[in-house]
């Protein structure tokens, strides 16, 4: 097997790019290639605004504000895990 020449060692670090650029043939002072715009998202595609009741917004609010508004800590664990499973696995 032909002998080769890995270079010096360096400590495990931040990555220079610099080096990287420079093992292949090029240097740090050459201009980087122009960066790609980001993508525009779709107008077709668009969710729109999320259907809100807003009455009923106002009634819970009222309710929590008084303190009227009644809290089932068994339903809210429920909701969460039945979130978290459509989170995972879809409907």
């Amino acid at each position: 097997m032909p002998s080769f020449d890995i270079g010096p060692t360096r400590a495990v670090g931040a990555v220079d790019t610099r080096l990287a650029r420079e093992t292949r043939g090029q240097t740090a002072s050459k201009p980087h290639a122009a960066v790609p715009e980001a993508p525009m998202a779709s107008t077709s595609v668009a969710a729109g605004s999320p259907p809100v009741d807003a009455e009923r917004v106002a009634e819970i609010r009222k309710a929590v504000e008084q303190g009227t508004y009644p809290i089932v800590p068994a339903r809210v664990a429920d909701a969460m895990i039945a979130a978290g499973m459509i989170l995972r696995f879809g409907k």
